[in-house]
């Protein structure tokens, strides 16, 4: 129980094993909100344009976020409040350390083998199908599974018509991502406490996302940092709207016309927050190469 970091929200500093070196911790610089990552309206009448506007935002920046995308979320983010408003006693029994656990609690990200831990716990599932693996999650709040279940489906059909439009703006088959492109669906729902002293800690250490495409429901409260143009910027947390970012494994397929950014999660001192994100992968067997159509002399395999 000690393990998670929300048991230690009474704390008044910031414990030794939670503080980053400083040549990695945030320190106290002001990172500018960034206004310029595209917001796309995915309810525009102009399919055409929207295509070309979130390949503009992929080759460029990597990241876009999107409104008016039909995609219920108020329920799915309460809910996954109240999974972490719960007694720390009704989480702990989720609790494991072993990776190879496939709906589990755990904070920060390897706690046994890493040498500073993130200010965050975690509850992480597969998703897809539902109809597989719902009688594994979480039976507390009574009503996670339905609305998780409904929850998976909506965004899942987003995030393959978002595949379909970047299928297209890179001249690729309809359907290229639609089958073994996208198989496996995990969500990763991450709550990140308040913290006595975010100078000294992160919530997730600067990464690349591996898969093919995440969504994020970022909630009211910003905390997702990317580095652009050489520096590092915050993205503001627009009501109800999904970033979405494309994962290491979208710039290989695409043969590096599109971009994976690298990004980290900090934490506050005001608020909690709460995030719920969804990666789409491949299957595991799959071999990861450019498509094929996107490689001829003028454009040789990068990967």
């Amino acid at each position: 129980m000690e393990k998670l970091v929300s048991s230690q929200v009474n704390n008044q500093s910031v414990p030794e094993s939670y503080v980053f070196p400083p040549e990695k911790r945030p320190g106290d610089v002001a990172v500018p909100t960034c206004n310029t990552i595209p917001v796309i309206d995915l309810g525009g009448s102009d399919q055409d344009e929207v295509i070309q506007q979130i390949l503009k935002a992929s080759e460029e920046f990597g990241f876009f976020q999107l409104v008016n995308h039909g995609v219920s979320v108020h329920d799915m983010m309460r809910v996954a409040k109240e999974f972490f408003e719960m007694p720390v006693m009704d989480r702990i029994k989720l609790y494991s350390e072993d990776r190879s656990q496939i709906v589990r609690v755990f904070t920060s990200i390897d706690y046994c083998n890493e040498d500073v831990h993130c200010w965050r716990d975690n509850l992480r599932h597969p998703c897809h199908p539902v109809e597989k693996f719902m009688h594994l999650w979480p039976e507390k709040p009574s009503r996670y599974r339905h609305v998780a279940g409904t929850y998976s489906v909506e965004v899942r059909g987003l995030a393959l018509r978002i595949l379909e439009l970047i299928s297209k703006g890179l001249g690729l088959e309809r359907d290229y991502f639609s089958n073994e492109l996208s198989s496996m669906q995990v969500m990763s729902i991450n709550h990140y406490p308040k913290c006595p002293d975010p100078t000294l800690t992160l919530g997730l250490p600067k990464h690349y996302d591996p898969n093919v495409i995440t969504l994020l429901l970022q909630g009211e409260v910003s905390g997702l940092h990317v580095f652009q143009d050489g520096e590092w910027m915050a993205v503001e947390a627009l009501p109800n709207a999904f970033v979405v970012n494309l994962g290491y494994q979208m710039e290989v397929i695409s043969n590096g016309q599109l971009k994976s950014v690298e990004h980290c999660a900090v934490t506050k001192s005001t608020a909690a927050r709460t995030t719920v994100v969804t990666f789409i992968y491949p299957d595991m067997d799959n071999i990861m190469e450019p498509a094929p159509t996107l490689v001829n002399v003028q454009s040789p395999p990068l990967y």
